[in-house]
């Protein structure tokens, strides 16, 4: 299961993101490898115009 009853003494984002397996790896997908990707593309639009 994904999500898990939140139980913890100080509930926190990160606390929260450590509940199941796949929840970590979604987060840091979103939050870092798209960005990657996006910056990847415009960089490369950007040096094909240049030439």
């Amino acid at each position: 299961m994904l999500f898990e009853p939140f139980t913890d003494v100080y509930p926190s984002f990160w606390g929260w993101l450590n509940q199941g397996p796949l929840t970590l790896t979604l987060f840091l997908h979103t939050v870092i490898v798209l960005p990657m990707f996006w910056l990847y593309f415009k960089e490369k639009k950007r040096l094909e115009q240049e030439k």
